[in-house]
């Protein structure tokens, strides 16, 4: 049986919108914190003296620590409850941005960005599973979207900050008038939205799931009473049967199934999430300023194109959040990988025109347009698709007795796929930039066919009902 809306639910959509916009605050942390080092890398590879391999190390060290904050995010949430992973989040991103600001060389600057993504990984797997947890159906994938759009609003500030910053020092690696480097102005920026974010977890309640789970019905019908609506009496009792047999908590065993073993549910996640990165979309934010200068922008103009691919990026997100719970997930994840095939296949096709190499690459003036459009073709293709589907669907899809657990196993997977692409794309610039995209173009193409074949739609489903 598949529920789907009801009128019961209307009265109710300003509170759970206003839930989870607090909860979705720490896709804003994720995105600032991933984007932040895009304005500052060619600062810190010259203060630093770094070449190629360990720029990419420094770069992408952040990932590392977020892949294991998700992997521990999913037991300690069961455990302790989802709000004070948030809190702990946002105190553990406070000092991470702190150190990184003070940072003398790239071990220790390399220390604390794996501290701030410990943070910014249980993040990740936390707004999705609250999310989606106190969100009625009929407006889940929107709100779920959200997630995503704090993301790309965080990416969008992060480089506008970063400009900013830059642009009043007269480049990244120029001191500031009131004391330090430019960059580290921009390590530092990241305590306000941490202090932010402290505040809204410390606002929202916790979610309903989590309360039943621990045996608290009547704090979890008031919290649904306050943010659902309807039946709230019935859909406690539903919560609790999905919970029958359940253990205190969820450990990596629960998840055992006989394909690789692993559940094949759980192995789709982890695909979804795996694929979400191959596509190459971090490149485009991690390295656009470097990029763009590379093929004839000045730093300047660098800037301002990372800061319109990022404004992109989220105009493209609320179309998603307008197409999710009409359309559905499965073809909005075809339509977008269908687009990311076309727009990176012209990238590769582009820069495989290019002459010369490292900082001297250039592109025919034609061709650098070419590949500027497709550049943003290529998130608008992302952006409505990719990005913020897979996080509903990844808030969505799992049991009640699995979710935060398997949730944080994908989650986890995706941030080693990111830190993956981030740090071998140097590389593969170096070999030549059509031949990276050429990569990505040939994943985007797999992601496609595994959509196809494996994805089950969950638009308007109760998550009882997973």
């Amino acid at each position: 049986m598949q529920p789907s809306a009801t009128s019961t639910h209307a009265h109710h959509t300003g509170a759970v919108l206003l839930v989870a916009s607090a909860a979705a605050l720490g896709g804003f942390l994720f995105g600032y914190d991933t984007a932040v080092i895009n304005g500052a890398v060619d600062a810190i590879k010259e203060d630093f003296h770094l070449n190629s391999a360990v720029l990419g190390f420094v770069v992408s060290s952040a990932l590392l620590g977020s892949a294991v904050g998700a992997w521990y995010a999913g037991p300690l949430a069961d455990r302790y409850g989802r709000l004070k992973v948030m809190v702990i989040a946002a105190i553990v991103f406070f000092i991470g941005s702190i150190g990184s600001a003070l940072a003398v060389g790239p071990i220790d600057l390399t220390a604390w960005r794996i501290l701030g993504g410990l943070a910014v990984g249980a993040a990740s797997v936390i707004a999705p599973a609250y999310i989606a947890e106190i969100s009625p159906p009929d407006i889940r994938g929107r709100l779920g979207s959200l997630q995503q759009l704090a993301i790309v609003t965080g990416i969008f500030a992060s480089q506008l900050v970063n400009y900013a910053i830059a642009k009043s020092a007269g480049g990244a690696g120029n001191p500031i008038g009131w004391g330090g480097d430019a960059w580290r102005w921009m390590f530092a920026a990241e305590c306000i939205p941490a202090i932010v974010y402290l505040i809204f977890a410390l606002q929202i309640p916790e979610s309903p799931r989590y309360l039943v789970r621990r045996g608290r019905l009547d704090e979890a019908k008031t919290v649904l009473d306050r943010i659902v609506g309807g039946n709230t009496a019935q859909q406690v009792r539903d919560i609790q049967a999905s919970l029958r047999g359940i253990q205190d908590k969820v450990q990596l065993r629960d998840l055992k199934g006989p394909r690789f073993g692993l559940l094949p549910i759980v192995w789709v996640g982890i695909l979804l999430s795996v694929f979400q990165q191959f596509v190459g979309i971090n490149v485009i934010f991690y390295y656009s300023t470097t990029l763009w200068q590379a093929v004839g922008f000045n730093e300047s103009d660098s800037f301002v194109i990372s800061v319109i691919t990022s404004v992109t990026n989220v105009v493209t997100t609320l179309v998603a959040i307008a197409l999710v719970d009409k359309i559905g997930r499965k073809p909005l994840l075809l339509i977008g990988a269908a687009g990311m095939m076309i727009t990176l296949g012209t990238l590769a096709w582009a820069f495989s025109t290019a002459t010369g190499s490292g900082d001297s690459l250039t592109l025919s003036p034609t061709v650098g347009k070419i590949a500027l459009v497709a550049a943003n073709l290529y998130v608008v293709s992302f952006g409505m698709s990719w990005g913020p589907v897979v996080w509903v669907l990844l808030g969505e899809m799992f049991s009640n007795k699995i979710r935060v657990t398997a949730l944080a196993v994908a989650a986890a997977a995706q941030w080693i796929a990111n830190w993956l692409v981030s740090s071998t794309f140097p590389a593969l610039s170096d070999i030549g930039l059509g031949f990276a995209y050429l990569v990505y173009t040939i994943f985007a193409t797999l992601a496609f066919i595994f959509v196809l074949r494996t994805v089950r739609e969950t638009k308007g489903r109760a998550l009882e009902s997973m």
